[in-house]
């Protein structure tokens, strides 16, 4: 009978706490989008302008533009086709996706390590056969 009431009033105590407690709001719906379009324009600066700086990104009205950045200015930025070599202005707050066709530094560090590593053991699997054998 002890453990039924103790469960029920620790039961009701958690029923009240969480009543209690409201979620944690993750601010406006403007400064989420102000939040997200700094994160574009971040992700933007870090590919670079021209030719080489290629990549996709999705609309907020749910479109795919690929194409490389022609320019890039505070609000916005110039999105080069390659196929139409057309031209689109877009705003970073249009924007809720963006990926790169390029690899950043770290994965070519990466990579650069792996061939090294690859041929290193390459080489003293050779070795090791030649002389041991």
């Amino acid at each position: 009978m002890l453990r039924k009431s103790l469960a029920t009033i620790v039961a009701a105590v958690l029923i009240q706490t969480l009543a209690l407690v409201q979620p944690a709001s993750a601010g406006s719906k403007a400064a989420k989008e102000a939040k997200l379009a700094a994160q574009v324009k971040q992700k933007l600066s870090n590919f670079g302008v021209g030719e080489n700086a290629r990549l996709a990104v999705k609309l907020r009205n749910k479109a795919i533009v690929g194409g490389y950045v022609e320019s890039a200015g505070e609000e916005s930025f110039v999105l080069k086709n390659f196929k139409t070599g057309e031209s689109a202005t877009i705003a970073y707050t249009d924007v809720t996706q963006a990926r790169g066709h390029n690899l950043s530094t770290g994965a070519k560090i990466a990579i650069g390590i792996a061939i090294g590593v690859g041929a290193v053991l390459i080489v003293l699997a050779i070795w090791l056969n030649c002389c041991t054998g």
